[in-house]
C-alpha cells in the first residue's frame, strides 16, 4: 500500500520535554522508524513521487556508490564497508558479510571509513577507491581523556564481488587532533579530488595542513606538477583550496566540469562553494554564522581575497552529499542541484533533501525541500544507473531509499 506523506512515518512521542539535568528543553522529537511503506509525495514541477525503502539495516551509511551490474557499496560510517545485491531492482538484498580486506579501522567519532567511489575504469580495472582516518598517538584533553590524533587517508584496492586485495595507503596526511569526514570525486581532468573538515582551530588557513581544504591528487596518490601551490616554500602541494569547515558533500558539474562542495557554517552559514584552484574561502575568519551561543561568528562575512558562495542556507541544513540529476526519468528535474540534508535549523531529526534550480551557468532560480515528513539524517544522494535518484539515511536502522515518479 503506498502511504500519503502525512502516514509516512511511525512517531514515538513528541520530546519536547525539559531535560532535568540541565534545566532546558530538549529539541526536536524523538526517534523516528520508517514504516515498509512505499510512500507517495508530491513536489513542484516533477509532482507525483513515489519513495521506496530499498534495504534497510544499515549503521549510519555515508556514502553510496552503484557498480556496473546494478549492484551497491555502502560505507558504514567509520567501520565498514556493505555490499547491497540488485539495488536497482525490487528484491535488493544486504550481504550478511562486509566487503573484507579493509586496513584496521578506529572507532573514535570521526575516524574510520568514509568515502568510496569508483575508478573511471572500473570495468576494467576493478579499482574502488575509498578515504578514511587513521589513528595515531594517544593526544588526551580535559574534555576526552582517550582522544587520539589522526590523519586523512586516501587508498584503494581491488574489488572480486566480495573483498578487496591489493589495499595500498596512497596518500597519508598530516597528523591532528579532530580530522573530520571526507569526500572525494574523480574530476573530468582524471585527477582525484578529496575534501577535509577542520571546524575548529585554524587550520583551514595554515598552509602546511592539509585540513579545511580541497586536495588535488593523480590517481597513483602522487601530486599533480599544475595543482596550484606546487613548489611555494610552506604550502603542502597537494592543496587545490583552503579556508573550508566540514565539507561533507562533493561532485563534479555535467557539463562544464566544475567542482562544487557542499559546507557546513557553524551555525548557519551552510554553503555551497565553486571550487577555483589556489583560492582562499574564508573558515575560520570570515562566515555568513553565528556561534552556537548566538551571536556572529565574524563582523563581515566576505573580505578582499575570499570567494562567496555560490548558494546560502540560514539557517543551516546541515549539508551532507551532492548530486546534480542528469537522467530522464525525472524530466523537470533535469540539470537539479541535489543536496543531502542532516536537519534544519540546529534541531535533531528534520533531514531532508534539497532541489535546487540552476541555469546552465550555476545561477539559482528556486529550491525545494524534499522528504523532511520523513524525519531522517539524509546523508549521501546518488543518481542510480536505472536514472532514478538514491539516498542513504545516516541512522541506526539506516536505509538506502529510491525515488521514483509514481505511476
Amino acid at each position: 500500500m503506498t502511504r500519503s506523506f502525512a502516514c509516512a512515518v511511525t512517531l514515538t512521542a513528541v520530546s519536547v520535554t525539559l531535560a532535568a539535568q540541565q534545566g532546558q528543553p530538549q529539541i526536536g522529537i524523538a526517534p523516528v522508524t520508517l514504516t515498509a511503506g512505499p510512500y507517495s509525495f508530491d513536489t513542484a514541477e516533477q509532482h507525483r513521487l513515489k519513495v521506496t525503502i530499498v534495504a534497510r539495516g544499515l549503521a549510519h551509511p555515508f556514502s553510496l556508490a552503484f557498480l556496473p551490474n546494478g549492484d551497491a557499496l555502502v560505507s558504514e560510517r567509520g567501520v565498514r564497508l556493505r555490499v547491497i545485491r540488485g539495488a536497482t531492482g525490487a528484491q535488493a538484498k544486504v550481504d550478511a558479510d562486509p566487503v573484507a580486506g579493509l586496513p584496521q579501522m578506529p572507532t573514535f567519532r570521526t575516524g574510520g571509513l568514509h568515502e568510496i567511489a569508483l575508478h573511471p575504469k572500473f570495468a576494467t580495472n576493478g579499482l574502488i577507491y575509498f578515504t578514511y582516518n587513521k589513528a595515531g598517538e594517544l593526544s588526551p584533553t580535559p574534555a576526552n581523556p582517550q582522544q587520539r590524533q589522526s590523519a586523512i587517508v586516501l587508498a584503494r584496492g581491488k574489488f572480486d564481488g566480495k573483498a578487496l586485495t591489493s589495499v595500498q595507503d596512497l596518500f597519508v596526511g598530516n597528523w591532528n587532533n579532530g580530522a573530520s569526514g571526507s569526500r572525494l570525486v574523480f574530476g573530468p581532468d582524471g585527477y582525484i579530488y578529496i575534501t577535509t573538515g577542520a571546524p575548529f582551530g585554524d587550520q583551514a588557513q595554515d598552509t602546511n595542513s592539509v585540513y579545511g581544504k580541497v586536495l588535488r591528487l593523480r590517481d597513483d596518490g602522487t601530486v599533480p606538477p599544475d595543482n596550484p601551490f606546487v613548489g611555494k616554500q610552506g604550502y603542502r602541494p597537494e592543496v587545490f583550496s583552503m579556508g573550508h569547515r566540514d565539507q561533507l558533500g562533493l561532485t563534479i558539474h555535467p557539463v562544464n566540469g566544475a567542482v562544487l562542495t557542499a559546507e557546513h557554517g557553524p551555525n548557519g552559514g551552510d554553503e555551497v562553494n565553486v571550487i577555483l584552484p589556489g583560492r582562499n574561502y574564508g573558515w575560520p575568519k570570515w562566515s555568513y554564522g553565528r556561534t552556537y551561543e548566538g551571536p556572529r561568528w565574524s563582523e563581515t562575512p566576505l573580505a578582499p581575497g575570499i570567494e562567496q558562495p555560490l548558494m546560502l542556507w540560514i539557517p543551516s541544513i546541515a549539508p551532507t552529499g551532492l548530486m546534480f540529476y542528469t537522467g530522464d526519468r525525472f524530466p523537470s528535474w533535469k540539470g537539479n542541484l541535489f543536496v543531502g540534508s542532516a536537519r534544519r535549523g540546529e534541531v535533531p531529526r528534520t533531514g531532508g533533501l534539497e532541489r535546487v534550480v540552476v541555469t546552465d551557468k550555476m545561477e539559482e532560480l528556486r529550491r525545494e525541500t524534499l522528504l523532511t515528513e520523513l524525519h531522517q539524517r539524509i546523508r549521501d544522494v546518488r543518481q542510480g544507473p536505472d536514472g532514478l535518484i538514491y539516498v542513504v539515511t545516516d541512522e541506526d536502522d539506516g536505509a538506502l531509499l529510491r525515488l521514483e515518479p509514481a505511476q
